[in-house]
């Protein structure tokens, strides 16, 4: 199919961006990846009057660290930047481990770690990592600046907290205060598809002591999950089984999995408690032996 008929612009200024989506308001889309938007407008999902492309703006492909060590990752930053990335395995293992999950190899090639969050689809692959690290997205608009939690950022399925005229130029992930450890853990039927179930785990330890833990799941509700209960039952001990047990279980009953063509939802439960054990029996495991 064809998309209708839509004005496009191509602005070279976030404040002309801004400007536009002030403007046209809920009548305007903006483009980065296309990965989302194309096909929505290919099936007339997704109708409006002006498409802002923003890849004419300069620097927004960035992913790179602060002073401080707070990691910076731009609207026009791709996802296969970041699974190519230097910087990520050695500091931000989550999102490495995450970076080669996201969708197939053709939509890693275009599609941006922002966009996806401001799609908001709840089989996500990022928004679960950005909780995970309690991490947050830089929108600008007509009143400035201002930053939006992670965990406020989504509003429910392809709804967003921005504002009219604001546009997302950047996600956040704040330096971490400890020994920092994570992974992503994805069940799909296939590469590429969506997740059956997915777990996205980040710890901060100290001297062997869990500071900070982020547990955040995909695919099994309404939108993704931050299995808060499961993190607080490991903050302020050592990882132990059955500190990890506990977590396991915690995380499975935050989980609001629908039966359905993946997967029933009980064995979506068993999927998270299952990857929420295996994801920190993998940190818990003595260096060099396999957990």
């Amino acid at each position: 199919m064809y998309p209708s008929r839509f004005r496009y612009e191509a602005p070279r200024s976030l404040e002309e961006a801004s400007a536009l989506l002030t403007q046209f308001g809920d009548e305007a889309k903006v483009l980065a990846g296309g990965q989302s938007l194309v096909p929505l407008l290919k099936l007339r999902f997704a109708a409006p009057e002006l498409l802002v492309d923003i890849n004419n703006i300069p620097g927004l492909d960035h992913h790179r660290e602060d002073a401080d060590g707070t990691l910076r990752i731009g609207a026009l930053c791709r996802h296969v930047a970041l699974e190519r990335s230097t910087l990520l395995p050695g500091k931000h293992p989550l999102m490495a481990a995450a970076a080669p999950l996201v969708a197939d190899p053709i939509v890693r090639n275009r599609g941006t770690l922002v966009g996806s969050l401001c799609h908001s689809d709840p089989q996500g692959d990022w928004a679960s990592v950005l909780l995970a690290l309690g991490g947050s997205i830089v929108a600008l608009g007509p009143n400035g600046r201002r930053t939006i939690p992670a965990a406020d950022f989504s509003l429910g399925p392809f709804q967003n907290a921005l504002l009219p005229g604001e546009i997302a130029i950047e996600a956040v992930v704040p330096a971490a205060k400890g020994q920092v450890s994570g992974t992503y853990l994805k069940l799909e039927r296939r590469v590429g598809d969506f997740a059956t179930a997915g777990v996205a785990i980040a710890l901060e330890t100290s001297a062997g002591i869990v500071i900070r833990a982020g547990i955040a799941l995909t695919g099994v509700g309404a939108g993704n999950l931050q299995a808060t209960a499961a993190e607080q039952a490991l903050v302020g001990r050592p990882l132990s089984e059955a500190s990890i047990e506990e977590a396991a279980q915690l995380a499975a009953e935050t989980a609001r999995p629908k039966s359905d063509h993946r997967g029933s939802a009980a064995y979506k439960r068993h999927v998270v408690a299952t990857f929420v054990r295996r994801g920190l029996a993998r940190e818990s495991a003595p260096e060099g032996v396999a957990a």
